[in-house]
């Protein structure tokens, strides 16, 4: 019994650094230089059977999308108009996770664009599309103090947390090291459509 109570305990411990580091960089979006103003709150308006999201993803970011599908449940596709990042990044996680459970298509909007944690939430879709001129947008995350991601062993958990998303949402393990070496959090690096292509983040 002692064992099982030791590996259950390592188990917790582990899942409370995971949580702690997300936490940590919950903040990050917002401190990416991206010119992400947390003021600028997502917004969603429905037209027919696709809701368009602009602005910042929030904490409530859960609570949003689930309110706006059982209001509506006609909607089938998730348009990302210009979605600068999020201030939350485990809620921008479970975003993505809530769309593809619901079967939804995510799509980014003709010159519209995602930066650092929408990107993230696009990749929810079950399938994903980029229109003509739309900007994808990545770059190393930081907490706005100390913790960077470029500063942290790759055995830290948090590291694996990222890499575990991407995983399940069809993208390649390699796509996560390329964001941290494309650009520093003060600045954005936009994929080309080779390398969108390459890196499996639209389906279509």
């Amino acid at each position: 019994m002692k064992k099982k109570r030791s590996v259950a305990s390592l188990s917790r411990f582990l899942c409370l650094i995971i949580a702690l580091f997300l936490t940590a960089c919950s903040g990050m979006e917002a401190n990416k230089k991206a010119d992400v103003d947390v003021s600028d709150s997502l917004v969603i308006d429905v037209e027919g059977n696709s809701a368009y999201l602009s602005g910042v993803l929030g904490s409530d970011l859960v609570k949003q999308l689930s309110d706006m599908v059982r209001k509506n449940p006609n909607v089938t596709d998730l348009v990302l108009v210009d979605v600068p990042g999020s201030v939350d990044q485990e809620a921008t996680m479970e975003g993505a996770r809530l769309i593809r459970r619901l079967g939804l298509n995510t799509s980014i909007a003709q010159t519209g664009y995602v930066l650092s944690g929408g990107v993230d939430l696009f990749l929810g879709g079950v399938t994903r599309s980029i229109g003509a001129g739309a900007g994808v947008g990545v770059h190393a995350w930081s907490d706005g103090t100390r913790i960077k991601a470029t500063n942290l062993n790759v055995s830290y958990p948090v590291h694996a947390a990222y890499v575990n998303f991407y995983l399940e949402m069809g993208v390649p393990e390699r796509f996560y090291w390329f964001s941290l070496d494309a650009a520093p959090a003060d600045r954005v690096y936009f994929l080309s459509p080779e390398e969108v292509y390459d890196f499996q983040l639209a389906t279509e």
